[in-house]
């Protein structure tokens, strides 16, 4: 501070203050420049933090989340994922309600971008209106890469919520693969469910699946493949009957594993996809079978079984679906 600017702040003091002493002008003096320090690093900071909030927001975490219906929780019988069938609505509510819990958790980790992929049935389920508004959604099932579409190698994780375990597993709530006509599903020699053809298709992309949740059954099948977290939400009795966990509890559980699954995304690693790769399906007639031939290179295994070698798991996603789906008898 100059001499000038002394006589600024002495004049003002004194028109104020009438009183003012040689002590009082001293700490006035000596202070202002300590003020004037002061709010130079304070706005420093501010700057510091406006250029850094770009780059975060630039850069927020994209998850991938795939939701089926049968291994939602509260979800105890067969009747509660179709759309003709009793409290078809209420099952429409929980499902709806798991996909915001898990979204909420992600949001509370940072800032994402999170596309929700309704994957069951006619893939018209959720109740999206009611969808947390800061998710994108893909609904109808007429696409090709069903349950995975739009999962690519732009995202950082995947999240399976609503899952259940493979055709003719036992102990199973409503165990299936693709279809009733589906009665094995073998990928490079490993047998798997939608969820294990889902988890190789992310890996196929360099995307690790983080979290799986549904009934017991598959929560245990899905850990031994993956190495995923996985919360199970209920048990089942029989293969349309199951034990079930309150709706409060399983979106607790989830929340809280999703959280967790967050935090130890860096040491995530995606399932390992070798090529070619190799696809095995068994069904439930031999008349599929046949009719299958008529695609180049596929293999009759046996009256039940046919074979076919991929060039990658896109490729062989798109057969799969292809042959479960579009392909009937």
């Amino acid at each position: 501070m100059n001499y000038i600017a002394h006589r600024a702040v002495l004049a003002s003091a004194q028109r104020a203050f009438p009183v003012f002493t040689l002590r009082t002008f001293l700490t006035v003096a000596l202070l202002f420049p300590l003020a004037h320090v002061s709010a130079e690093r304070s706005e420093a900071r501010q700057a510091a933090t406006r250029q850094a909030a770009p780059s975060a927001a630039a850069d927020p975490l994209r998850i991938f989340i795939s939701v089926d219906m049968e291994g939602i929780g509260g979800i105890g019988t067969n009747k509660m994922v179709s759309s003709s069938g009793k409290d078809y609505a209420t099952g429409r509510r929980l499902m709806t309600d798991e996909v915001n819990t898990v979204v909420g958790a992600i949001f509370e980790h940072g800032p994402a971008e999170i596309l929700v992929n309704d994957s069951h049935g006619d893939m018209q389920n959720l109740l999206h209106t009611e969808l947390d508004p800061r998710v994108a959604y893909i609904q109808g099932n007429t696409k090709p890469l069903g349950m995975v579409q739009g999962l690519d190698n732009t995202f950082d994780a995947a999240i399976f919520i609503g899952y259940h375990s493979r055709a003719g597993t036992e102990g199973g709530f409503l165990a299936h693969t693709g279809s009733g006509a589906v009665k094995g599903l073998w990928i490079n020699g490993t047998e798997v469910g939608e969820g294990g053809m889902n988890a190789f298709y992310a890996g196929s992309m360099g995307v690790p699946v983080i979290l799986a949740s549904g009934d017991r059954v598959f929560a245990e099948q899905f850990a031994a493949l993956t190495g995923s977290s996985t919360v199970a939400v209920k048990e089942a009795v029989a293969y349309q009957v199951a034990r079930l966990t309150h709706p409060d509890e399983v979106r607790r559980r989830l929340a809280e594993a999703t959280r967790e699954a967050l935090a130890g995304l860096e040491t995530a690693r995606p399932l390992e996809v070798t090529t070619p790769v190799t696809v095995e399906m068994k069904f439930a007639t031999t008349a599929r079978a046949e009719i299958l031939q008529a695609i180049p290179d596929m293999q009759r295994v046996d009256g039940y079984t046919v074979a076919y070698t991929a060039r990658t798991m896109d490729e062989a996603y798109r057969l799969i679906r292809l042959m479960y789906k579009y392909i009937s008898w």
